[in-house]
């Protein structure tokens, strides 16, 4: 039988902020599919994968401010939205690796950090510790974000070639904050793993 208390707290889960967050996961295949099916022939699938991915990536800060505005922060969307940001950004990156345009170590070295650090999430939080976003992981999330958008909208077939530039200026960024940031989270780890547990 549920208690109450369950009950409630799951009703609480089923709020805008979450709902925005798993329409969010949704978007994330038919954003795939769309920039595989134009192989790098940079039409109108391609126009429209880097558009679908700007807007689901913007739903980010859109459904982080309902909730703090709100009340409705919930330990369900802490874990759900670091999640739906890392399945875009990394399925993009994957995508990129497999079109040729982007190296396959870069997104092997931002995967593993973004796996790494979801997975310790998740033992943490069977732990019954909640451990949200960091300062300098939002920051990366931010110019990740910035920098695949980059390499999805096709510029170079607009303005030039010169284009390319800011681009691997703008991963380069986004890469040395990816290692940055998870380096902080593993010194968190470490001091979480010594605090004194419940219990003990």
């Amino acid at each position: 039988m549920t208690s109450p208390a369950g009950s409630s707290e799951r009703s609480a889960n089923w709020n805008l902020p979450n709902a925005i967050t798993f329409v969010r996961i949704l978007a994330a295949p038919v954003f795939f599919w769309m920039l595989l099916a134009d192989n790098g022939a940079d039409g109108w699938l391609r126009w429209a994968a880097a558009v679908l991915f700007i807007a689901a990536i913007a739903t980010d800060g859109i459904d982080g401010h309902i909730a703090r505005s709100r009340g409705l922060v919930t330990d369900l969307g802490k874990i759900l939205d670091p999640i739906a940001d890392k399945l875009l950004t990394s399925g993009a990156l994957v995508c990129l690796s497999i079109l040729g345009e982007l190296w396959w170590w870069v997104t092997i070295v931002i995967i593993a950090r973004e796996v790494g650090i979801t997975v310790w999430r998740l033992v943490e939080l069977r732990r019954g510790n909640v451990v949200p976003a960091s300062s300098g992981g939002k920051l990366k999330t931010v110019v990740q974000s910035v920098a695949i958008s980059l390499a999805l909208v096709p510029l170079w077939t607009l303005v030039g070639d010169w284009v390319y530039w800011l681009n691997w200026s703008a991963m380069a960024l986004a890469l040395v904050l990816t290692v940055w940031s998870g380096l902080l989270y593993v010194r968190d780890a470490v001091v979480l793993a010594r605090s004194p547990r419940p219990g003990r």
